[in-house]
């Protein structure tokens, strides 16, 4: 483990809210795995994580209880109750929260078989945890506006003045913290930490990728910085917050192209080490990564070679760029955020 990220453990503890780190605690009331079942700290969306621990139990006889919660919710938890933790697998929406525990050395090895599943842009390199599912970068966009003749090649165009009041983005969301984290590792501080001063001055902040897209859609703002699959969930259904809006997807390689990885760990202190690992596996596996590819999630799988969902962009063709996991979430990246404002 770095020591950026074992420095940001640290600061990410102090940082989360006070509600959040209590948020979920290991009360009575709070539902538990038998002796021979997983407890399982969700920070996933709930109904793919029910899905896939259904299909699990199905499978394997092993009962998956959920204890759901926010990204660094759920992770301060888990470091706050250390070796006394009744979580066995903890897994996440974005990797900052896996850093986080992974910084206090809670995560068992994950086992080889299920580390060879994931290629390796998807994990971090010590492997104590394993991506399961991406999302991408994108910026979705108001076509009867002026954006919608000129839409920006990069990510890093939206610092520009010409940009003021025209997009918004949700600041303060473990999402957004994610791509920042990406900035700096493709740009270097000294272009990151002008890129948010950039953003503080032009950007109108909301509190929620779906209301950054909602604002878009009614023409309040001509575009704005989400993850993929906020649009096509919408999409799916009645489009209410979407119908007036496409997706633009920034130039390959760009720091806007990145796709943020949702991880899996397995906690030292499990009481069930062997029925942990075959949960990682399956989440990884053929028939885990099947499942989250056709439900209604519309995430990326990327383990085991499993294609996308058909109405999604295959991930090889957007060019991300190649960002390892371990050079996320470094310290600069909330230090820098707070000291231009923007947290």
């Amino acid at each position: 483990m770095h020591r950026s990220s074992r420095s940001l453990s640290v600061l990410l503890a102090v940082l989360a809210l006070g509600a959040g780190a209590t948020g979920c605690g290991s009360g009575d009331d709070e539902p538990t795995a038998g002796p021979d079942g997983i407890t399982l700290y969700n920070a996933q969306h709930e109904d793919l994580m029910v899905e896939l621990t259904e299909a699990f139990t199905k499978e394997t006889g092993i009962e998956v209880a959920l204890r759901n919660g926010s990204d660094l919710e759920l992770a301060n938890q888990i470091v706050q109750e250390g070796d006394r933790s009744p979580a066995d697998v903890f897994v996440t929406e974005n990797s900052p929260a896996m850093s986080l525990v992974d910084g206090r050395e809670l995560f068992a090895p994950v086992a080889p078989a299920t580390v060879g599943q994931v290629p390796a842009r998807y994990r971090p390199e010590d492997r104590s945890w394993v991506g399961f599912a991406a999302r991408q970068t994108v910026f979705v966009y108001n076509p009867a506006k002026p954006a919608g003749q000129a839409l920006p090649s990069s990510i890093m165009d939206l610092a520009d003045p010409r940009w003021k009041g025209r997009f918004g983005y949700s600041p303060t969301g473990a999402d957004f913290q994610a791509v920042v984290s990406a900035v700096l590792a493709l740009e270097g501080p000294e272009r990151t930490k002008a890129w948010l001063a950039g953003l503080k001055a032009n950007a109108v902040a909301f509190k929620g990728n779906i209301k950054v897209m909602s604002a878009v859609n009614k023409g309040e703002i001509e575009g704005g910085i989400i993850y993929h699959y906020y649009w096509y969930q919408d999409q799916a259904e009645a489009g209410e917050d979407s119908k007036n809006t496409k997706l633009h997807v920034f130039a390959p390689k760009d720091p806007g192209a990145f796709t943020s990885v949702s991880g899996a760990g397995i906690l030292k202190s499990t009481d069930n080490p062997e029925g942990a690992q075959r949960l990682l596996a399956f989440l990884t596996g053929k028939v885990g990564q099947g499942l989250l590819a056709r439900s209604s999630a519309l995430e990326y799988p990327v383990a085991s070679g499993v294609a996308a969902n058909p109405a999604l962009r295959p991930l090889k063709e957007i060019g991300a760029p190649v960002v390892n996991p371990d050079e996320l979430n470094s310290r600069e990246v909330v230090t820098m955020m707070q000291d231009v404002g923007i947290l």
